[in-house]
């Protein structure tokens, strides 16, 4: 091998070594400190708008650390472990999550991740009493109230039903998006007694977390789990209940349920830019615009 071809070698094998270090380095980053996300909807309007690039934020409440790859696109099992954060998930931080509803159960697609609002985190009792979200361990005030407000003056006729209507669908527990509750979000090792009621609202998660069936006697104010009464359950998980800021116009817990805490993905802490989707143009006073904590 000539001096030449021996130069030129080694220029690709160093060339391939940058290569490859920058690649770990960035997906180091992405997988332990923070990972970007564009937002495609109207439903945190106005805190985020379509086309806005956010930042999140892993070191908050730790980065997971996936223990299976096998991901499913119809969904699956999440089996992960967490880094230590610096704190816990709070009312009012702006999260983004795995959506975790799939064929009417709880499951895993690593892609689908949806951003909204922290209302509830395990341990707190969390209602919504003529459009204000209300929290039993945070005494101040969640969301925007102003839009609260403004839903709960829309008169109820202008709604549609499945619109108006709010988990966990059932005329034996009238809730609707402007007045739910009071509901308690588990922690995980929480003791329950089950009745027909607690049945009903926890049931998708009580057949994730006994893998049976569960269903529901009214009448005789029983829960059955694979035909078989279950009048108790020890919760394996915390779970979280978020919501949009655009709250007429969110598709969030109020309609489909909690979020298991594994299912978060971390904080959001700045807009990195923006780009509007229907000019096509960068929002110059959103870049790296901060958001409050």
């Amino acid at each position: 091998m000539t001096v030449s071809e021996r130069n030129i070698l080694n220029v690709i094998c160093y060339g391939i070594v940058v290569v490859w270090v920058y690649y770990i380095a960035w997906y180091s980053v992405r997988i332990f400190l923070f990972d970007r996300f564009v937002i495609p909807t109207e439903s945190m309007d106005p805190t985020l708008l379509p086309g806005d690039c956010i930042i999140v934020d892993k070191t908050i409440f730790g980065a997971r650390l996936y223990e299976k790859f096998d991901f499913n696109k119809e969904g699956g099992e999440l089996v992960c472990r967490r880094t230590r954060g610096e704190r816990r998930i709070m009312p009012n931080d702006i999260v983004v999550f795995n959506y975790p509803y799939h064929n009417d159960k709880i499951n895993f697609v690593v892609n689908n991740v949806y951003t909204k609002r922290c209302i509830g985190t395990p341990g707190d009792t969390v209602r919504i009493t003529d459009g204000v979200f209300r929290n039993s361990n945070f005494p101040d005030t969640i969301g925007l109230l102003h839009l609260q407000k403004k839903l709960a003056a829309i008169p109820d006729s202008m709604f549609h039903p499945r619109q108006l209507g709010a988990i966990p669908r059932t005329r034996h527990v009238p809730w609707t998006i402007k007045n739910l509750g009071p509901l308690y979000l588990p922690r995980k090792g929480d003791f329950m007694k089950l009745t027909a009621k607690e049945g009903q609202i926890y049931k998708t998660i009580l057949e994730w977390e006994t893998a049976k069936s569960i269903s529901i006697d009214w009448d005789n104010n029983k829960v059955f789990a694979d035909s078989k009464p279950l009048d108790r359950h020890t919760f394996r998980h915390g779970y979280y209940f978020m919501c949009g800021d655009n709250v007429a116009g969110s598709e969030d817990s109020r309609y489909w349920g909690l979020v298991p805490e594994e299912y978060i993905v971390g904080v959001v802490t700045y807009i990195a830019y923006s780009l509007d989707p229907s000019t096509g143009k960068y929002r110059k006073d959103r870049f790296f615009e901060r958001l409050a904590q």
